[in-house]
């Protein structure tokens, strides 16, 4: 059952972007490259991987290391400190995201980027926000390791790596897709096309509470929100 809901969610919501054909020659590289890169890094640094429908966010520490908050599925399981060391899988992050349990972690530059390029202190422009000074920054994030509530919505990695570098806690992917949601509900064709998704399932079903009430309840809450 897990492994559907996992793989479901990685199907549907594309929460990360993996690359299954690496060669080892490949990840070296990667690898050789991620260490050159945070030799450019200071300590107090916020940085971005971007992946294919969301950014992953992170505090650079300095030493090579990351602190990031990463949905994992595996502390719930086990406090096996060696298991929990281990780069976490995508199946451990979906499974974390259904489960909503995180933690702030820290991890080496080449675990956190995961084989994507790394963006860096763009929040700086995009926020147009003065970030606090860099040890401050990094102190921070340093006192959050651990377990952390999460939310994917509401309390993120964003949510997280704003609050160390800025003092405020927001998220510009949660504005967006809020704001997508609004334009959706705002459309009039959503409530045809739920209507008419309604009807076919009353029609292929049978006519039942669980088939009826949907059909006509969900227009009904697009049109008054609208």
């Amino acid at each position: 059952m897990l492994d559907s809901l996992s793989l479901l969610l990685e199907k549907t919501l594309l929460l990360a972007h993996f690359n299954f054909f690496s060669t080892t020659s490949s990840k070296q590289e990667r690898c050789t490259k991620r260490r050159e890169e945070s030799t450019y890094f200071q300590r107090g640094d916020l940085l971005e991987v971007p992946r294919t429908l969301f950014t992953h966010f992170g505090i650079y520490l300095g030493d090579n290391k990351v602190a990031h908050l990463m949905p994992d599925i595996l502390p719930v399981l086990t406090s096996n400190k060696s298991h929990l060391q281990n780069v976490v899988t995508n199946k451990r992050l979906l499974l974390g995201v259904l489960y909503k349990y995180a933690s702030v972690r820290v991890d080496t530059v080449e675990d956190f980027a995961y084989g994507s390029n790394i963006l860096l202190n763009t929040m700086d422009t995009t926020l147009r926000k003065q970030p606090l000074a860099a040890e401050e920054v990094a102190r921070r994030a340093e006192k959050l390791v651990g377990h952390f509530p999460y939310s994917l919505m509401w309390n993120n990695c964003e949510h997280f790596v704003t609050y160390c570098r800025y003092g405020t806690a927001v998220s510009l992917q949660t504005d967006q897709f809020c704001e997508s949601l609004k334009s959706i509900i705002r459309d009039q064709r959503s409530i045809l096309l739920t209507t008419v998704i309604g009807m076919l399932s009353m029609f292929f079903v049978g006519i039942a509470p669980s088939t009826a009430l949907p059909t006509f309840i969900i227009p009904f809450i697009l049109w008054m929100a609208g």
